[in-house]
């Protein structure tokens, strides 16, 4: 059976992107990289809000002058597959479903039918899925930095979580790891 991780990057009061909308967070340095890119190549496949889908399709195609680093997370990500909740989507790129039938069903469907991890990516999604009981563990990575606002990484209340594990990862970035008491 599958185990569904919520992770993201986020500020040190808790947020994913500013008041503006942006990611407004530091790029992954080169350690910190290198291991989302390691992560993506480990999981069987990676569910997504519509928001943090759209942000990520900038992976479907090669960039100018991306670095080796950048290239090899392309790769693992076009490899990946990926499936993604919206309503008002009508279609989504390679190597990628959309859902948009009962999500609770489908997610359970989808643990049933796969050994290992898959990456949950979006606030909503993740307070959804939370909502249903079927996040089995938490991944904070904490930038060191203060948005003083935005789109938080929990978005909407959830369970009691105990901590698992805490790791640096790279110059900046701690990783919490929580799993629900």
């Amino acid at each position: 059976m599958a185990k569904l991780v919520y992770g993201m990057m986020q500020s040190l009061d808790g947020y994913v992107a500013g008041p503006d909308g942006g990611p407004n967070l530091p790029m992954p340095d080169d350690e910190l990289h290198r291991h989302f890119n390691d992560q993506v190549r480990g999981v069987v496949g990676c569910l997504y809000g519509r928001r943090i889908y759209e942000m990520m399709r900038y992976w479907d195609v090669d960039q100018p002058g991306q670095d080796d680093i950048g290239n090899d997370f392309a790769a693992a990500w076009r490899a990946t597959p990926k499936w993604v909740v919206s309503h008002t989507l009508k279609s989504v790129g390679p190597n990628a479903t959309l859902v948009n039938n009962d999500l609770g069903e489908f997610v359970q469907a989808l643990k049933a039918d796969y050994d290992g991890e898959i990456d949950v990516a979006g606030p909503e999604l993740a307070g959804c899925l939370t909502q249903l009981g079927l996040i089995d563990e938490y991944r904070l990575y904490l930038q060191p930095v203060v948005l003083g606002g935005g789109k938080p990484y929990f978005a909407a209340a959830r369970p009691p979580l105990r901590l698992v594990a805490h790791d640096r990862i790279g110059e900046h970035a701690i990783r919490l790891t929580y799993v629900p008491s």
